[in-house]
């Protein structure tokens, strides 16, 4: 019978160097939760400018056109969409990256929450991203009898075109690469 050889102690060494490194690479992740809670904090930012934004609105809506009306329904939903954006963002990278949510105290909990993977998530945000865009671009033609500017129409739509087209490839590319993998 051969015995295995007893490490040596450079082995050891580089084996503790190299277990110290992964651990403070591994809680290295924590460093992201404050820009998790500073994003929380955009949120409420966010709530201030929907409620000012909202009260702007409803004083102004007894008097004001139909289509000053949708414009400003379009700037109230453009502000919930950036919200959600911005939650989608601090759950799905809060889960991915730093640590799981335990769940099991709240079940009202929505399951989306932490079952968004990297690819999902990439997903989301783009399609988040096209809708505000899409609400940009409603928003420009709605009002082009007040202040036409074809060159800033032009440039509107071509970015929320490039989202979309950008969008779809990725979708693509992760349909085709999730097919792939499963042979």
């Amino acid at each position: 019978m051969s015995e295995t050889p007893a490490p040596s102690r450079s082995d050891n060494g580089r084996n503790a160097v190299e277990r110290g490194a992964e651990i403070a690479l591994f809680n290295s992740r924590w460093l992201m939760a404050p820009f998790y809670v500073g994003l929380i904090v955009s949120i409420v930012v966010l709530l201030l400018k929907f409620v000012r934004m909202l009260w702007e609105f409803i004083l102004e809506a007894p008097g004001a056109k139909s289509t000053d009306t949708i414009l400003g329904v379009l700037s109230l939903i453009d502000v919930v969409l950036v919200a959600n954006l911005i939650l989608i963002v601090v759950f799905s990278g809060y889960e991915n990256f730093v640590s799981r949510i335990d769940t099991r105290d709240h079940p009202s909990w929505p399951v989306w929450m932490t079952k968004i993977d990297f690819a999902g998530l990439k997903q989301k945000l783009l399609a988040s991203i096209v809708a505000i865009s899409a609400i940009h671009v409603l928003e420009a033609f709605l009002n082009i009898d007040r202040n036409f500017d074809a060159t800033r129409m032009t440039w509107l739509v071509g970015v929320h075109l490039v989202f979309v087209i950008s969008t779809l490839m990725l979708a693509l590319s992760d349909r085709w690469s999730s097919d792939h993998g499963e042979e």
